[in-house]
């Protein structure tokens, strides 16, 4: 059994007893801290002053969830339900603007706010986060977001990069299918999951190493409003976005055992919705894929990149980039060699769509 599995088995017991669990472990400053969690060696841990959000976030990431010390000093993401106050702030300029907040940088702290609904602090020199909010979705929203940026740093570094893309496995074979941000992919991902036989990496994100191998980065599903009736409504609920409006997230308890950390590469499917009823899939041209990979994994269209947080860096640390992107380029030829490279173009029956691709993935 592959070892992120079986610890996800290990966890099932204690976030079926959360409440328990988290009334057992205060903090010294009064706050509840869930267990370590560890994302390929990024380590963190989450506490907060009420067991209701910290319930939320960090059921996201169960499938990491580990009971051993951490093997550094975890970034830790602190959540604080209460009116920010912004006149202990120093007279700040915002120096970066994003349609979510406005950020300010002291030194080495940065003051990202979210128009006066909340503040949140990040120290690079440890690389913690505070969300200071009375708004629930607000405060869940921007510790996630905060946490795949920073994790997605963290892992480019050890040449480990996410690929904007779902990705599910049959038979052991990873099938990467790359479309725009509301393109379906997790309404997809949710249909592909009513056949047994499907495992899930992830429904946004995975990650490619340097060998072109997949791996997987299951957090929840998110599902826009009015797809999500197959769902019972204790594995749900629904967010309001910053800038998105409402999304229905699904509990990643729903989908505990049918996931799976890594596989070998097979197909990537580059991914377009049109108005037919039929579901195609045709070759695709090697150059095609580059193209794709270029934006959704290079670049990284789709993946949130933490913008207020990546533009306080150096001029020095913004040119390693470079590097980087060098990269995940080379991580995603390497993907694109071991796999099929073809288009899949969705119909607007979602059934046939789920039916087709499967029948595809099958039969070659």
């Amino acid at each position: 059994m592959n070892v992120h599995v079986a610890q996800n088995w290990q966890m099932l017991q204690w976030i079926a007893s959360f409440q328990l669990a988290y009334d057992a472990q205060p903090s010294d400053a009064g706050y509840v801290v869930a267990p370590l969690f560890d994302v390929y060696g990024f380590e963190f841990t989450i506490e907060s002053d009420a067991p209701g959000p910290l319930r939320h976030l960090a059921s996201d990431f169960e499938f990491f969830a580990v009971t051993r010390a951490p093997t550094g000093r975890p970034v830790t993401i602190r959540l604080r339900t209460e009116d920010p106050d912004y006149d202990s702030l120093p007279p700040l300029c915002a120096n970066v603007y994003t349609p979510r907040n406005a950020s300010y940088r002291d030194g080495e702290i940065t003051y990202a706010d979210y128009h006066g609904r909340g503040l949140g602090i990040h120290d690079r020199r440890t690389g913690d986060f505070e969300i200071i909010t009375r708004n629930a979705d607000l405060q869940y929203e921007a510790s996630y977001l905060f946490l795949l940026a920073q994790l997605g740093e963290a892992l480019d570094r050890r040449h480990l990069h996410r690929v904007h893309a779902l990705c599910f496995s049959v038979q052991g074979r990873a099938s990467l299918v790359l479309l725009p941000m509301g393109g379906g992919k997790s309404t997809l991902g949710s249909n592909l999951l009513a056949d047994p036989e499907v495992m899930l990496l992830s429904d946004d994100s995975p990650f490619i190493d340097r060998q072109g191998q997949v791996h997987g980065f299951p957090t929840r599903i998110g599902l826009l409003s009015g797809s999500e009736a197959r769902v019972p409504a204790e594995y749900r609920r629904t967010i309001e976005r910053m800038e998105f409006g409402p999304k229905v997230l699904v509990d990643f308890r729903y989908f505990a055992d049918r996931v799976v950390g890594a596989a070998e590469p097979a197909f990537v499917l580059l991914g377009s919705r049109s108005l037919s009823r039929r579901c195609e899939i045709v070759p695709a041209s090697y150059l095609d894929g580059v193209n794709a990979m270029i934006a959704n994994c290079v670049i990284g269209m789709g993946l949130f990149q933490g913008l207020e947080f990546f533009l306080q860096k150096s001029t020095g640390q913004i040119l390693g980039q470079t590097a980087i992107a060098w990269s995940r380029l080379r991580a995603s030829q390497r993907l694109l060699a071991r796999s099929q490279v073809l288009h899949l173009r969705l119909g607007r029956d979602h059934q046939e769509n789920t039916r087709v691709l499967l029948e595809y993935i099958r039969t070659h």
